[in-house]
């Protein structure tokens, strides 16, 4: 790949990795339309260890208090708020995980049509802004948003919640579905405040990013050609530019949704999806 190639992919897997607009839809266009080769799965692995990075760092004081509740929980059996977020995440992660290993095959053959990831980019969108619609006008919302605490608080979510929020996220397995959009979808149909769905979404990337980044890593070690010096220094270099484009990504998205809500996201999803259909 060509300095350009490194510079541009890295930036795409930064930005939709987190935004709810769908990654595999944005990637069509380096592909098709200026009629780059494919950047291989060491770089896909590279460009996910740099977002993975990105949302632990950002998120590095939360995982630290939740594993340490979670496991003072386990040994004492004693659950406390902070704890039951730990194994929401856990309970939230299991589907994707099932579902990923079941329909790999037909996910990677079938599904990977254009059309599939317009009609999808277009669907999901129009459904992220119904449930955007939902939590902001109808005013349904759940135990999650109690008066004087943070908007993001995550204290009151139930496991229930969280498998719903779960089984949403396998949903992320059909390309153009954007895994950060359903959950988010999810997480506003339940009742969940903005901010508090998105903080969701972005701690049950990591898990997520992990598991799929170790099942590529273990893919790579039957291709040792992979890490040549050549292909080192892009990895490198794609890995630090999309771990600087996440994590200003996960900053600026928090602050922006709490003020502004969905409706840009929505928009620019339905246009991109028409897009999709009008040039393939």
């Amino acid at each position: 790949m060509t300095l350009l190639q490194v510079v541009v992919l890295a930036i795409i897997q930064g930005l939709t990795e987190f935004l709810p607009v769908s990654s595999s839809a944005h990637l069509i266009f380096p592909s098709q339309i200026l009629g780059w080769p494919d950047q291989g799965l060491a770089f896909d692995v590279s460009v996910h260890v740099g977002t993975l990075v990105a949302v632990i760092i950002y998120y590095l004081a939360d995982l630290v208090q939740i594993s340490t509740h979670v496991i003072e929980a386990t040994i004492r059996r004693r659950q406390t708020p902070i704890s039951r977020v730990g194994f929401c995440l856990i309970i939230a992660t299991i589907p994707v995980c099932v579902f990923g290993l079941l329909f790999q095959h037909d996910i990677s053959t079938v599904a990977r049509s254009i059309h599939v990831i317009a009609y999808t980019t277009i669907g999901f969108g129009l459904l992220l802004g119904l449930a955007s619609y939902v939590n902001r006008h109808l005013v349904w919302r759940t135990i999650i948003n109690i008066e004087g605490e943070r908007a993001d608080t995550l204290r009151h979510l139930t496991f229930q919640q969280a498998l719903i929020v779960g089984f949403a996220q396998a949903l992320a397995i059909v390309p153009g579905t954007s895994r950060s959009g359903i959950t988010l979808t999810a997480g506003l149909f339940l009742g969940m405040r903005p901010e508090a769905a998105a903080r969701f979404s972005f701690l049950l990337a990591i898990p997520v990013i992990l598991a799929s980044g170790l099942f590529e890593g273990l893919e790579l070690l039957n291709s040792p050609e992979a890490f040549g010096a050549s292909n080192f220094t892009q990895m490198s270099l794609g890995a630090v530019i999309s771990f600087l484009i996440a994590i200003l990504v996960i900053h600026f998205f928090m602050k922006f949704i709490a003020k502004s809500g969905m409706a840009i996201f929505v928009i620019y999803r339905v246009l991109l999806g028409l897009l999709l259909l009008w040039m393939f």
